[in-house]
């Protein structure tokens, strides 16, 4: 086991329909020297079993059984047994084309690199059959210094490369002598990448695309309603203002970057707010709203924003105008089409 090359490590809950789609994109990887921790997180339905069965003809893969306690936990029991050079994270719902294992690997030794990240693509199913599919992508880049990737990290983040950890191969070192591990929150990758692009020196990036991340399950977590969604955004934001505080970097770019990512996903809560999982009055949810676009920070990254598509400068407008009313209309219209029309919601999305 010491010369495995690659550790994957997968949470499992309620996926029985898909589990075993992840393990096979795996198996059919054409790099073969890895191992693969399944982590049953105490799972009601057959999720488990599936993966006990894979095992049982794979010796590669490592099942765990453990009480429920959410993915990081899940993640992190089997961060502690991996032995490979490298880490790779992937959800138990997605996929993998079976060269991304041998292509990042190959990146990662031909120029020593702690972290590897790659392109993606966003499947979103508006039918059994049909999707629509995202493409997520940066040019090929090898930072040649720790200094390089901070200054060039905006552009990164605002292609949405560096807050989920399936579009990436990670040192199994670097994870390791840092102690890194993936904290007991929901919305768990954010941080964790965080804390893994704070300190490190060594990364590149690849314009290929591997990861299939797939938008289907109304149980996922990216379809559910969040009561703590705005508090969580406001804490998000604080992490990522810290993070170009200890790099000491704060350019023209880089703080319309913070202040337009901030205020989109203002409008993001304002739909949580308004969506039909929200069985808050009306009244309450209008002063939740009235909350989140007067506050300080909303007024002035709302005036410091440079929108990228018409749809986002038209969805700012109401904001721009402290127009309560209007923003509520606006986030219905918005979990309405979410709701009622998955590929034109899909594409806007894409497009913003």
């Amino acid at each position: 086991m010491n010369d495995v090359k690659v550790s994957v490590i997968m949470p499992v809950y309620n996926v029985e329909n898909y589990v075993g789609r992840a393990i096979e994109s795996i198996q059919n990887q054409t790099l073969t020297d890895w191992e693969f921790f399944a982590v049953d997180d105490g799972t009601p339905d057959n999720s488990g079993k599936i993966c006990d069965e894979y095992a049982a003809k794979d010796p590669r893969i490592k099942v765990i059984h453990k009480e429920n306690g959410g993915a990081p936990s899940a993640r992190n029991v089997a961060i502690d047994k991996a032995v490979g050079k490298y880490m790779y994270f992937m959800d138990s719902d997605d996929w993998a084309e079976k060269t991304m294992l041998q292509d990042m690997v190959d990146l990662a030794e031909k120029n020593d690199l702690q972290l590897v990240v790659s392109g993606y693509y966003i499947d979103t199913y508006y039918s059994d059959t049909e999707k629509f599919t995202q493409e997520q992508v940066y040019k090929d880049k090898i930072y040649k210094t720790q200094a390089e990737f901070r200054a060039d990290a905006h552009n990164l983040f605002d292609r949405n490369l560096l807050y989920t950890p399936w579009n990436k191969l990670f040192s199994g070192d670097y994870i390791r002598d840092n102690k890194l591990y993936f904290p007991q929150t929901f919305w768990d990758d954010f941080p964790f990448n965080l804390s893994v692009v704070r300190d490190v020196e060594r990364v590149g990036v690849t314009s290929k695309k591997y990861y299939h991340f797939i938008r289907q399950r109304a149980e996922s977590e990216t379809a559910k309603y969040r009561s703590d969604m705005y508090e969580k955004r406001e804490e998000e934001n604080e992490w990522m203002r810290e993070l170009y505080e200890h790099w000491g970097i704060m350019t023209p770019e880089i703080e319309e970057f913070l202040s337009r990512r901030y205020i989109e996903r203002i409008v993001g809560c304002v739909e949580n707010v308004t969506n039909k999982n929200c069985t808050l009055p009306a009244g309450e949810k209008k002063a939740q709203i009235r909350k989140m676009i007067n506050d300080p920070k909303a007024r002035a990254a709302v005036s410091a924003a440079v929108p990228k598509s018409k749809y986002m400068k038209l969805m700012l407008i109401p904001i721009k105008m402290k127009s309560t009313a209007l923003t509520y209309l606006e986030g219905k219209v918005i979990s309405s089409v979410k709701s009622g029309n998955t590929k034109l919601f899909a594409k806007l999305k894409a497009g913003r």
